[in-house]
């Protein structure tokens, strides 16, 4: 397919030749988009069913958010947070309010939002928990991804994201994702937080056992510990609920926010917590210049009130049970497993058929786009506007990749 194609081999060769090689892109070119589809620059079409890693959850070039970002381009892009502008405080309140916390720290990417985190985290545990100064150290999970800083990938146990990247920062203890009983053994005086995400989803969208968040939920309470979650992939309505820790009824100290929250547009990430926490830092000791800038408010303002409507929520745990009742009926029919919750699942595709990167190339050959992890797996993230008819294709397309 891909050889037959007129544009599609010249650009992907013109951007190996001119970019750095740090990801390995399936071989299409797109150069539009609309709701839940792409088209690629020889005018073929594609179902989507990554959404940008969770970034694009109301689908692409969303109405309500394009008409947004329009509106403020003319009027105002950036200040820096030198000056305060008009769109700072709605989305601020807004998004704190959608949290349920008091205080919101605007940053850009998801692993600005993590160093943020680990920064306050830290400083709380000097200051208000008392932790010995450069004592302080974390509590993370394995198979954790949290972004490809140097700090991030020094607690990687990924050893591609991590690998040759020495030497390391320390202050991290690392314990196997979902035993609670290593996480408590592995918090002492020094500890400050236990960062984890809900759902893990570089790792093949992989979900904690019942009952795990709230153990660490309330072990953090009983070790005057801060509960770090990072929901830049899991949050905001990907899991049927607006944070995936809310299907335990968890609420976190801090929540870590990304992707989704600029919409597809612009790249927004957040820290939200409370005073008590967030209220540690003082000007000048943390900050960004386009962190909050007046378009990335803007954009993401309207996230939150598509949010607050609570539709896409139930598009997604409405939408999500069909999904995983089609890939489940593929268990045993080339898939090994499914995992998941709402319009998110990590699928392991019986390695004697495929790999997970030849799974994903021959999905793109019937117009469906996904992204393998680690060997045979791979995941699938639609947008939470797609329909029924389209779910069902989108497995229809895989029972044939499957059945060769």
């Amino acid at each position: 397919m891909i050889d037959d194609m007129l544009r599609t081999p010249e650009a992907i060769r013109d951007a190996e030749r001119w970019t750095a090689h740090n990801y390995h892109p399936l071989p299409v070119v797109i150069s539009s988009a609309e709701g839940s589809w792409l088209t690629d620059v020889d005018g073929r079409r594609y179902l989507d069913c990554l959404a940008g890693y969770s970034a694009l959850n109301f689908g692409h070039r969303h109405p309500t958010l394009i008409a947004a970002a329009h509106a403020q381009l003319d009027r105002l892009t950036l200040t820096s947070r030198a000056f305060v502008h008009d769109q700072f405080a709605d989305f601020c309140r807004e998004l704190a309010e959608l949290c349920g916390k008091d205080l919101v720290l605007p940053m850009n990417t998801g692993a600005e939002a993590v160093e943020t985190g680990i920064k306050v985290a830290r400083k709380w545990g000097y200051q208000v928990k008392g932790v010995a100064p450069g004592m302080a150290n974390i509590v993370v999970a394995e198979g954790n991804f949290h972004g490809r800083t140097t700090t991030i990938v020094s607690f990687s146990t990924d050893e591609d994201a991590r690998a040759d990247f020495g030497p390391y920062t320390p202050g991290f203890t690392v314990v196997p994702y979902g035993d609670l009983a290593a996480l408590s053994a592995a918090i002492d005086e020094n500890t400050v937080a236990v960062l984890l995400e809900p759902i893990q989803g570089e790792q093949g969208v992989v979900v904690p056992p019942e009952g795990y968040l709230p153990g660490v939920r309330r072990v953090c309470t009983e070790r005057n510990v801060l509960f770090i979650a990072d929901e830049i992939q899991s949050g905001l309505g990907r899991t049927g609920d607006t944070f995936a820790c809310d299907h335990e009824g968890v609420t976190p100290d801090m929540y870590l926010l990304g992707k989704a929250l600029g919409g597809g547009i612009v790249p927004v990430s957040a820290v939200a917590a409370n005073t008590d926490v967030l209220g540690v830092l003082r000007p000048g000791q943390h900050g960004s210049t386009f962190g909050g800038n007046p378009l990335a408010c803007a954009v993401a303002t309207e996230v939150v009130r598509l949010l607050a409507t609570g539709e896409f929520q139930r598009r997604s745990t409405e939408l999500g049970a069909r999904l995983h009742a089609g890939l489940r009926s593929l268990v045993g029919r080339g898939l090994l497993a499914v995992r998941g919750r709402g319009l998110w699942a990590g699928l392991d595709i019986d390695p004697a058929l495929m790999s997970g990167r030849e799974a994903c190339e021959r999905l793109a050959e019937r117009g469906v786009l996904a992204k393998d992890t680690h060997g045979s797996t791979i995941r699938l993230a639609p947008p939470l506007v797609i329909t029924e008819e389209e779910i069902d294709h989108a497995v229809a397309q895989l029972a044939a990749v499957l059945a060769g």
